[in-house]
């Protein structure tokens, strides 16, 4: 068998060779990169420098220290990548550090680095020059060794490795076959030149954006092979640096269901792998939630050591809306889970571990991989962290990449150009074709600019040089077509310029993003080619029904309209009612319907909030108040009490909040949650001292409920908090919980009062149903009037606790505010039952939760409609101008 060496470039080039070589049925062939090739013939179980290699010996070089300008920077986070990426490429330079270190301090210091990554490096391990010195020494038992050797399209021999060519070509038959490199004067072999076939004239095309760009290379692949033009193994699209353009690219692709290999491999983070170091790098960043929590444990339990044995039903007990920032709000939270789960696992002692090692940070990063992680990831974690610091985690994780198990000889190929030019193809499509990638600048390197060593000592030839290269050689092998496409603006939207690699005088089609094409690459995209099939589809038939309507002036179906008497919404109205869904059906009847009959929810916020927002913040201050008082009725009596025990109350009340509060919604961090806590103890403190003198016989009482479905009953309470109360003249049934209740049950009086934490507006002394908005002190008037015996006299107080001095506004005229609500209500009701369930004024704020589900453009929209809602909503809308 006679022995033979093929030297290759590139990934690509080297499986494209290898298939090339089954296919021909060749026998006793080495498919080789240089590097691979130099370690063969040096023997002794010595093989290149890779990455897994050179860090770890960067960083232990860097940890030594004692360097004079790279002291202060060495221990940055990117300094290890910036040195072994300088050091490459002085290595393929074939300059020699340790001869020019009298030139300037920088050379001195990376010469001590390269000392100490040599030593660092494991057995048999070799940089590139030492590497080639050592292939050098054994060039004599090349014939045996190697035998004849061939560059198969290698584009660019880097100084290092030319004197063991010029060597090699000595001993063996050593010939370049179509050379890429503009010199190859140096090479001491033969040179064999095939004759380059004619190319094809290139089409250039214009896109919206990188993803149009994507979408119609796509289009254009399945065009080729559908029409039989071309094998997938003859179709090639590519760019100068792919990352604009892999994430469209991957998920368009599998949707496509296209054969498409990626030769650089997709991003680690799209695999389930990928995805569990995510997980345990969100936490580790950016601490504990029971968010992050919840995701890692789906991810790892089962699947690790640390989580082998934790149940499925781990969570159960803990409150969905507790955030649980802190560890030992964890703590307690598994605490009051486990009290109220009957018989089953004590799963504290597994979380409990895993939770403390993760509360430890990025310092925990090795300890929690080898852990948490399945083996396939555990090995993604490993390279992640020998990348970079754990600290870095978030972007070492971003950069890894895993082969697609795809064959290039069965698919079409999305490469670098730098790897298509070792291995053209005769259908190529080349994307990003602006003067921002094609061709690429040429940039200083980070340790070595170029005031400290020349560019060309440094780079045999820049990146510019080597995109032009690429540009020159994909485009000359193109002989079935070339297709230069470009996108019209970035992803951030900024105008972009055509190459200067595009013929001058070339015709650039304009391809809109909503054109019909051709040839679709997805069963979506047939859709959009074929409108009439498209219109078979009821949620395509819908949405065009929706877009339509929403600009047609009238009131259709698609903005509230619904059949009279609908079930669904007669359901949500029969429903017990509360001042907030009260307020909307009046101020929002749409939003009524999608809360309500179809039970729409806004999504929670996930991340730790800075602040609590105006309704959480209200609640914050009732339950200070509740608690406060109902301490304070148990000793001496809320209306005896001096104000030293309210305050002392209060502070307990906060104590208690502040430990209990955490354990079931999101709260600001620690200090910011003080400084909360602090403002609603002021607010309650306003309200609690609101009244300096009481009546004899007064009694008191907060959060006083009513209309409740279950409640245990208190007889210390003024009613029972299943007491059902009615709108008058309606058959409406309310719920709520009275701020306050005063009463006297020797005069036959009862005050309600309803507090805001917000500053009080101009003109409150007027408010009496507030356009809809301010319900409650009404509909506690209504409570206090059905449920206190003897029929009291009532007084409903309204008090902005936000003033500097607050002062309550008492409800001029009770009876009539009563019977207007009933009035309203009934108007309300009687709209919805008729279908006309239309956006009201609430939903032009923007605090609106509902805005995602109206048009994108709400303000036109409006302006279409205004006059048709007038219409429709008729004398209803009399509420939203009444005070």
């Amino acid at each position: 068998m006679n022995r033979r060496t093929v030297v290759v470039e590139g990934p690509l080039a080297f499986r494209m060779r290898r298939v090339a070589a089954a296919r021909n049925a060749e026998a006793g062939v080495q498919i080789t990169t240089l590097p691979q090739l130099a370690a063969r013939l040096a023997g002794g179980f010595v093989r290149p420098t890779r990455s897994q290699d050179l860090d770890p010996a960067i960083r232990s070089a860097l940890e030594a220290g004692g360097f004079i300008d790279l002291e202060g920077i060495r221990s940055l986070p990117g300094m290890t990548r910036s040195a072994a990426s300088t050091l490459t490429r002085l290595w393929n330079a074939d300059f020699s550090l340790a001869d020019r270190t009298h030139e300037s301090t920088r050379l001195q210091d990376l010469a001590m680095i390269e000392a100490r990554v040599q030593d660092n490096l494991p057995a048999g391990v070799l940089t590139s020059r030492d590497l080639r010195d050592a292939a050098l020494r054994r060039v004599p038992f090349a014939p045996a060794v190697l035998g004849p050797i061939e560059l198969d399209r290698v584009v660019q021999v880097a100084p290092v490795w030319r004197p063991l060519l010029i060597a090699l070509a000595r001993v063996v038959p050593l010939r370049w076959r179509n050379p890429g490199a503009a010199d190859f004067a140096w090479f001491a072999g033969a040179v064999e030149i095939d004759e380059r076939p004619t190319p094809a004239a290139p089409e250039v095309v214009s896109c919206a954006a990188p993803r149009a760009e994507v979408v119609e290379a796509l289009r254009w692949v399945r065009e080729l092979i559908a029409s039989g033009r071309a094998r997938p193994d003859e179709i090639a699209v590519c760019a100068t640096a792919t990352e604009d353009w892999d994430e469209h690219m991957l998920v368009l692709a599998t949707d496509a269901g296209l054969p498409v290999h990626f030769s650089h491999g997709v991003p680690a983070l799209a695999s389930r792998e990928g995805q569990a170091c995510a997980a345990v790098a969100d936490i580790l960043l950016n601490g504990l939630s029971q968010n992050r929590v919840r995701r890692l444990f789906g991810h790892a339990a089962g699947r690790s050591r640390a989580l082998e044995a934790l149940p499925q039903t781990w969570s159960e007990g803990l409150r969905p809306g507790a955030a649980l920032f802190e560890l030992d709000q964890w703590r307690r939270a598994l605490e009051d889970a486990h009290a109220r789960k009957a018989e089953a696992v004590d799963v504290r002692p597994i979380v409990g571990s895993v939770l403390e090692l993760l509360a430890r940070g990025p310092d925990a990063a090795a300890e929690a991989g080898d852990l948490l992680l399945g083996a396939a990831a555990r090995a993604l974690w490993t390279e992640a962290l020998r990348r970079a610091a754990p600290e870095a985690l978030e972007f070492s994780l971003q950069e890894l990449r895993l082969p697609d198990g795809r064959d290039p000889g069965a698919c079409a190929v999305w490469c670098p150009a730098s790897h298509l030019a070792a291995a053209p193809r005769p259908f190529v499509r080349l994307l990003g074709l602006t003067t921002r990638s094609w061709p690429r600048r040429v940039g200083e390197d980070p340790l070595m600019p170029s005031h400290i060593l020349s560019r060309e000592a440094l780079d045999a030839e820049s990146i510019t040089d080597r995109d032009r290269r690429a540009f020159e050689l994909v485009s000359a092998y193109a002989t079935g077509g070339l297709v230069l496409s470009r996108s019209r603006r970035n992803a951030q939207g900024g105008l972009q310029a055509a190459s200067p690699l595009v013929p001058k005088g070339a015709n650039t089609t304009a391809l809109r993003r909503a054109r019909i094409p051709r040839h679709a690459f997805s069963p979506a995209d047939r859709l959009l080619a074929r409108p009439q099939e498209a219109e078979s589809f009821p949620s395509v038939r819908s949405a065009d029904a929706c877009w339509r309507d929403w600009r047609n002036p009238g009131v259709t179906g698609h903005d509230g309209r619904v059949r009279a008497n609908h079930p669904m919404i007669a359901k949500a109205i029969g429903e017990v009612q509360s001042a907030t869904s009260l307020r909307v059906m009046l101020r929002d009847p749409l939003a009524f319907v999608w809360r309500y009959a179809l039970g729409w929810r806004s999504l929670v916020e996930e991340e730790q909030p800075l602040s609590l927002d105006t309704r959480a913040y209200g609640e914050l201050v009732h339950d200070v108040l509740k608690r406060t008082v109902d301490a304070l009725e148990a000793g001496p009596g809320y209306e005896k009490a001096a104000r030293n025990e309210i305050e002392a109350a209060l502070e307990a009340a906060c104590a208690t909040i502040s430990a209990q509060w955490p354990l079931e919604r999101s709260t600001p961090p620690l200090l910011l949650w003080r400084h909360t806590l602090d403002a609603a103890r002021e607010l309650a403190l306003k309200a609690l001292t609101l009244d300096e003198a009481f009546q004899p016989d007064t009694r008191s009482w907060t959060e006083l409920a009513f209309g409740q479905t279950e409640a245990a009953a208190d007889p210390k309470r003024l009613w029972p908090p299943t007491a059902q109360v009615i709108i008058p003249d309606t058959a409406v049934r309310i719920r709520g919980s009275i701020d306050r209740v005063d009463y006297n049950a020797a005069r036959n009086g009862v005050r309600v009062s309803d507090y805001k934490t917000g500053a009080e507006p101009p003109r409150a002394e007027e408010i009496v149903l507030g356009r809809g908005a301010e319900l409650q002190r009404v509909l506690y008037a209504i409570a206090a009037r059905q449920l206190v015996p003897d029929d009291p006299r009532v007084i409903a107080r309204l008090v902005f606790l936000g003033a500097d001095q607050p002062r309550p506004h008492r409800l001029p005229d009770v009876d009539q505010a009563i019977a207007d609500i009933g009035v309203h209500v009934t108007a309300a009701i009687d709209l919805l039952n008729r279908g006309v369930a239309l956006p009201g004024p609430d939903a032009r704020e923007d605090w609106n939760d509902f805005a995602l589900a109206l048009p994108a453009s709400p303000t036109t929209y409006f302006q279409i409609k205004q006059a048709a809602l007038a219409r429709a909503f008729g004398d209803f809308a009399s509420i939203w101008s009444a005070r």
